[in-house]
C-alpha cells in the first residue's frame, strides 16, 4: 500500500460544484447505557435525547456547513417531528426545496450508545420508503445539475437507482445498510464509501463466489478488481483505506477523546462529497474527511457533533 505524508488542506479551495443528496431524513432517539445490551437482556438506560437525523441528512448537512452548495432530495412526514427533523438543515442553508411531506411519519432512527462510544441502531424508514423511483424522478434537472450526487441506503432500491440513472456527474454511494442493487449500479460509485463490514457484504453481492479477504486493504483491493473505480473503507480510530486509479493509500485518523462515534460515518462521507465538488483528488479529501470523522466524535449528537468551515480540524 503506498503511504504518502498527511495532506493538510486547512482552507476549502475557491470554487465548489453543487452536491445533491438523495437519501434519508430521520428524527434521532438516542438512549445512553452503560454498555450495549447483549440478546434477550434488559438494561437500564442513564438518559435519552432526540434530535435531527438520517443518513441523508447527516451528509447534507456536514457538506454544508464546510462550505458546499447542497440540495437535499428526501421525505419527511405530515407529522411534528417534520421541523425538527429539518430544522439544523435550515439553518446550514442546504436547499430543501425538494424535500416532500408525505402521510405518515418522518422517518425514526433508534440509537442505543454505550459509554465506550460504540452504537448500534435501528431505523424505521417511514416517509423515507416514500422516496421510490417516481419520487426521485422529479427531482431529475436537480439531480442532472450537479457535480456530485450523494446516495446511501436508506430510501428504495429504486430511487437509488434512478438517481444512479440521472446522475452526470461524480457519484458517491454510502452503500449503508448494505441493500441489494444492480452490480452496474455499484460500479458506477466513484467512490463506493463503505466500512468493513458493509464492504465484505457488498463484495459478496458483486461475486457470491468470491473469498472475502480478511485483510482491509486486500477487500479494497478486491473490490476494486470487480470494476468499482473508486472505494474508501471507513475504519474509525483507525482512520481509512482510498484507492482510486492513484493507487492504494493508507489515510490516518486523528488521535481524540470519543464521545459519541454515532453520526461520525455521515460526517466523513459529508466532508469527503465536499472536497471532491471543490475539486480534490479522492486521497485529498479523505484525509479531510478523517479529520472531519474524528471531530464529530468528540461530542454527543449526530448532526450536533458536525464541524463549521472556520472551526480546527483535529490533526493525524
Amino acid at each position: 500500500m503506498n503511504q504518502p505524508l498527511p495532506l493538510q488542506s486547512a482552507k476549502p479551495p475557491s470554487s465548489t460544484g453543487k452536491v445533491t443528496v438523495v437519501g434519508s431524513i430521520n428524527v434521532d432517539q438516542t438512549v445512553r447505557v452503560q454498555r450495549l445490551p447483549s440478546p434477550g437482556e434488559t438494561l437500564l438506560g442513564s438518559s435519552i435525547t432526540i434530535g435531527p437525523g438520517g443518513k441523508g441528512a447527516n451528509q447534507a448537512l456536514a457538506a454544508a456547513r464546510l462550505g458546499a452548495t447542497v440540495s437535499l432530495i428526501g421525505a419527511v412526514g405530515d407529522d411534528a417531528s417534520a421541523a425538527a427533523a429539518t430544522e439544523l438543515l435550515q439553518s446550514a442553508g442546504v436547499d430543501l426545496s425538494a424535500v416532500t411531506s408525505v402521510a405518515g411519519p418522518t422517518g425514526l432512527a433508534l440509537i442505543y450508545l454505550a459509554d465506550d462510544a460504540e452504537n448500534t441502531i435501528v431505523v424505521v424508514p417511514g416517509a423515507n420508503a416514500a422516496m421510490d423511483a417516481s419520487m426521485v424522478e422529479t427531482s431529475a434537472a436537480r439531480i442532472a445539475e450537479a457535480a456530485v450526487v450523494v446516495l446511501q441506503g436508506e430510501i428504495p432500491a429504486d430511487g437509488i437507482a434512478t438517481a444512479v440513472r440521472l446522475s452526470t456527474g461524480r457519484m458517491v454511494l454510502n452503500l449503508a445498510p448494505v441493500v441489494a442493487l444492480d452490480h452496474s449500479l455499484i460500479r458506477a460509485a466513484n467512490p463506493l464509501v463503505v466500512n468493513e463490514h458493509e464492504a465484505a457484504l457488498v463484495l459478496s453481492q458483486l461475486d457470491a463466489e468470491a473469498a472475502v479477504p480478511a485483510e482491509d486493504e486486500a477487500l479494497v483491493v478486491a473490490l476494486r478488481a470487480q470494476g468499482v473505480p473508486g472505494v474508501v473503507l471507513t475504519r474509525g480510530a483507525q482512520g481509512a483505506i482510498c484507492s482510486d486509479q492513484a493507487g492504494t493509500f493508507s489515510v490516518p485518523a486523528p488521535r481524540v477523546n470519543a464521545i459519541d462515534s454515532s453520526g461520525a460515518g455521515d460526517a466523513f462521507v459529508g466532508a469527503l462529497s465536499a472536497r471532491l465538488a471543490m475539486g480534490e483528488t479522492l486521497l485529498e479529501a479523505s484525509h479531510y474527511a478523517a479529520r472531519v470523522g474524528a471531530f464529530a466524535v468528540q461530542s454527543h449528537g449526530t448532526q450536533a457533533s458536525y464541524p463549521h468551515s472556520g472551526d480546527a480540524l483535529p490533526e493525524a
